[in-house]
Parts: C-alpha cells; structure tokens; sequence
C-alpha cells in the first residue's frame, strides 16, 4: 500500500488537472446477481468482453497505475484482461459488498499519486475522455477533496477522491461505494453535475446489456 510519505504528498494543493497523478481502482469482483448469476463483465460487446472494454478505456487515460479487483469468477475475469498492463487484487470478501472491493483495491496501490479513481466494471460508455473531465473538474475543487458525478441530480460514477483519504477508506471511515457519501461526508464531498448519462449507466440487469450493445454500436 501507499505509505503515509505518499499520503502527505496528496495533502499538496492540486494545482491543474495536468498535475493531478491519478491511480485507478476497477472493480470487477461482484457476483452479477441481477444478471441471473451470469459473469456481465465477460459478456461480450463487439468481440471483447465488457471487462476488457473498460479496462482498456482506463489504460487510455493514462493513470500513474491500474489495479483491477476480482473475485467472482476471478480466473476468467483476469484471463480475459491477458496482456493489458493492469495489476490484480483479489477480493476474498467479495461477496460482503462492494466497499471490501474498494479497500483491496486501494490497499494494492504502490504507485506515487495525488487522487485515487475507483472505476466500475461495468461502466464501458465511460470513455478516456470521461474521465479526463472528472480530473478536470476535480483539479477545479476548492475546498473539497472527494468528487462524485452526478447527472441530473442521479449519482454516477467514477468517484474521485484524494489520497489523505485513504486510510479512512481502509477502516470503512470513508465508504466509497455508499450512496450516503454525501450526507455522511458533507465538508468533503463536491456533489458535480455532468451532461453526459455515461456517468450513471451501468450494466446490472438483461435490459441493460441490450441497451448498451445497442449503445455501443451507434457509437462504434
């Protein structure tokens, strides 16, 4: 993990979003449970697995480091990564929700870095572009120091936030993945409104898979 040298670090003002050293989190540990227990992150969408989209949406970002959890099925999820410049972190507590997922991530990272980025798995529509936005916005933070997307006052993802966070994350201080972030971290939170619905669409359930290859392939 980051030692508390590297955490102090990210207490330095932000200064522009060029400056910003960002490490990702993707999440891909759940159990799809709402996809009838079929692996969604292995579906495929235009010959490459939903996963494998994603993560090579990350890697185009260019963050300082890339760790990827898993768990659920994790031999196929990293199998299908194969060759993509990602570390894994695998979440035995996987089925114990979604903060246990953002922990081991966090928890796996070496890399010197400002913020942190935790990135679903089942966000493809989020593009290079998306994220280069978040830290955009992010750098442009005042007082705040953890981001969170929201489109039309719904909650989207990815979250950002800085690295002096990060032992709070590992003790459940700070939950990530809580959707009562806001409320339970107000003085730190900066609720920020984007346009685009990719921030808030997810592949959970059968419906969704099919609007997103249909997505995808008006876009492609």
């Amino acid at each position: 993990m980051i030692d508390s040298a590297e955490i102090a670090r990210g207490l330095a003002a932000r200064g522009d979003a060029a400056d910003t050293k960002v490490s990702a989190v993707v999440l891909a540990a759940g159990m799809s449970r709402r996809m009838g227990g079929e692996p969604k992150l292995l579906l495929d969408l235009g010959g490459v697995p939903m996963i494998r989209r994603t993560v090579q949406n990350v890697l185009a970002f260019a963050p300082v480091e890339t760790i990827v959890v898993t768990g659920y099925r994790a031999a196929e999820i990293e199998a299908a990564l194969a060759g993509l410049p990602v570390r894994f972190a695998r979440n035995d507590a996987h089925e114990q929700g979604q903060p246990t997922s953002v922990a081991a991530g966090v928890r796996a990272l070496r890399a010197h870095c400002n913020a942190v980025m935790v990135v679903l798995g089942d966000q493809p529509l989020v593009t290079a572009e998306h994220m280069r936005a978040l830290v955009t916005a992010y750098a442009e933070m005042q007082d705040a120091s953890i981001l969170v997307p929201h489109v039309r006052g719904k909650r989207g993802n990815p979250v950002l936030f800085a690295t002096r966070h990060i032992p709070a994350v590992l003790t459940g201080g700070v939950n990530i993945g809580c959707r009562r972030l806001i409320d339970t971290n107000s003085d730190d939170v900066a609720r920020i409104e984007f346009e685009s619905d990719v921030y808030t669409f997810d592949c959970d359930t059968p419906e969704d898979y099919r609007v997103l290859v249909g997505r995808l392939g008006a876009v492609a």
